[in-house]
């Protein structure tokens, strides 16, 4: 099994290049500067800058209200979904450069553009640059308040590359944040007020997510975890488990009070018929992450997985139907 999962992870951070007689196929240049900013994990961590469009329909002052169907929104919302596309490949540029020798040991990131010796160091800090400017700028022709919270967001991520990864916890809550302030942005750039549900969904979700992520790290690289990520030598299986265990519980019971007392939902209450598509989400993911022993990339889980893709559009279509219906 172990060697399944490691012939799969290789695949995954080899871009899918398909393997030659002598291991993964080396990328051309162009090719090493897109997987540097792992497309698949920007788009689809980013897709959480949409949220603010479908769920926060109550508008700041002196603004109209908005709805998914006018396409000036729209295209607000979409600047700000490449804005922060922008931003995570910068970071994934700069971790990749702070991590290289990490990485060159470890089984599944060694094919990463940089540690593999595609993209020299000296043109990855330049494209780190090229993007950096390119965020900023494209930020504030948005909203100058966007440009604030992706400056936010990448500070963060400096401060993780730089030490904070190594704090135990505090590892994964910078990580959760970071999801945070994608659907903060998203709200930002198209000026609709900001939920604290926004907070504590988002930042649960995330949080269930960075755990089983270190779960599965310490399942693929077992005793030798710490040699790959010092922070790995702080958690066990056991805790890791425990601590799913407790977000599980907050994310659901959040969630459910979220669907009966969020002020901009209908008054019938119809959101709380979205629960079971979160319940079997959840326990979907748990049984992956448990069963399967994936969970180490989730992004792959959410594309690859066919049972748990299909209740998270599902949810998204009835989300959409329950609040735009004629009766919200």
């Amino acid at each position: 099994m172990m060697a399944t999962i490691h012939t799969t992870a290789q695949r995954e951070q080899s871009g899918q290049q398909g393997d030659g007689p002598g291991g993964p196929r080396r990328r051309s240049l162009p090719a090493a500067l897109v997987a540097a900013i792992r497309p698949r994990q920007c788009l689809t961590k980013n897709l959480l800058v949409f949220g603010a469009l479908i769920f926060a329909r109550r508008p700041q002052p002196g603004y109209a209200p908005i709805s998914i169907f006018d396409f000036a929104v729209i295209g607000q919302a979409v600047a700000a979904f490449l804005v922060f596309c922008l931003a995570s490949g910068a970071v994934y540029i700069l971790n990749d450069i702070r991590d290289i020798e990490q990485d060159r040991a470890h089984p599944r990131k060694r094919f990463r553009p940089i540690a593999a010796g595609e993209l020299p160091l000296g043109l990855a800090w330049g494209f780190f640059a090229f993007l950096l400017a390119l965020m900023i700028g494209g930020a504030f022709l948005v909203r100058p308040a966007l440009a604030a919270i992706a400056v936010i967001y990448l500070l963060v991520n400096v401060g993780y590359s730089f030490g904070l990864k190594q704090q135990v916890i505090l590892d994964v809550f910078i990580i959760a944040s970071g999801f945070v302030l994608r659907a903060v942005a998203g709200a930002v750039a198209i000026a609709v007020a900001i939920s604290p549900w926004l907070y504590v969904l988002i930042g649960l979700g995330a949080l269930f997510l960075g755990f089983g992520k270190r779960r599965a790290e310490i399942m693929l690289l077992s005793e030798t975890a710490g040699q790959h990520r010092r922070v790995l030598e702080e958690y066990s299986a056991t805790l890791l488990e425990e601590l799913i265990a407790i977000v599980t519980a907050a994310t659901i019971m959040a969630y459910g009070l979220y669907t009966f007392s969020a002020e901009n939902l209908p008054q019938n209450h119809a959101m709380m018929l979205t629960i079971p598509f979160v319940l079997y989400g959840l326990f979907r993911y748990l049984y992956l992450v448990y069963r399967k022993n994936e969970g180490g990339s989730p992004e792959q889980v959410l594309l690859s997985d066919r049972p748990l893709l299909t209740c998270i559009i599902l949810w998204g279509l009835a989300c959409v139907v329950i609040l735009y219906y004629p009766w919200a």
